[in-house]
């Protein structure tokens, strides 16, 4: 049985990026763009009315930016996931992104395949990091945690961590490691209470820093 059709919500302030990427998607059976908004302000209304499990975010708008309404995202009952939408000259903004919670990212002039394939992605659980975003993560102080703190993770625990890391999704990391998803996701919670982070991208940010990625 084919998988739920994938709610997607475009924030961007140009009109012309909104209409191309929704022609993009339009023509793809499982993803439905839900709806539009032109700055941060109003994709948090917008997601907070609709409820999509995607949203695709622009990162320089005029008022509540990007970075902004990420944070103020993740303050919902049920936060969708965020892929931003950037283009390659703002590349230094993808990593205060990933910090304030986005899944993922992708250039504004992404092949209409690879943009249906990383919402297809981040909506699975997968955390979309890319080598020279990891490069420039690793090149920076480490704000989420020290080596300290890695301590306190059991085996499977630092096994998982590292899954995470690689982009693997829950069930994917139940399959490699012979467990059900419940145990895998009991074994998220604690790696993030004991590294005391917010979400699995962190987690995947953390992980990277501390050399636990394959």
């Amino acid at each position: 049985m084919a998988d739920r059709v994938i709610r997607v919500l475009l924030v961007d302030d140009h009109q012309v990026v909104r209409r191309g990427l929704r022609t993009f998607l339009e023509i793809q059976d499982d993803i439905e763009v839900v709806g539009e908004a032109a700055d941060g302000a109003e994709g948090i209304a917008r997601a907070e009315e609709l409820r999509p499990d995607v949203v695709l975010m622009d990162v320089k708008m005029p008022g509540m930016d990007g970075i902004e309404a990420l944070r103020k995202l993740r303050e919902l009952a049920n936060p969708a996931k965020v892929l931003i939408v950037t283009s390659f000259t703002e590349q230094r903004t993808v990593v205060p992104a990933l910090r304030a919670g986005a899944s993922g990212y992708v250039y504004k002039d992404v092949d209409p395949d690879a943009l249906a394939g990383a919402i297809r992605s981040v909506h699975a659980g997968h955390v979309l990091l890319q080598p020279e975003v990891a490069g420039a993560l690793l090149s920076q102080d480490d704000n989420t945690g020290g080596t300290g703190r890695g301590s306190t993770l059991t085996e499977r625990e630092r096994e998982v961590l590292g899954l995470i890391a690689d982009g693997r999704s829950n069930r994917e990391i139940a399959r490699a490691l012979v467990l059900s998803e419940k145990t895998v996701k009991t074994h998220v919670s604690n790696i993030l209470m004991k590294l005391d982070l917010a979400d699995r991208t962190q987690a995947a940010l953390w992980a990277v820093r501390h050399g636990l990625t394959s």
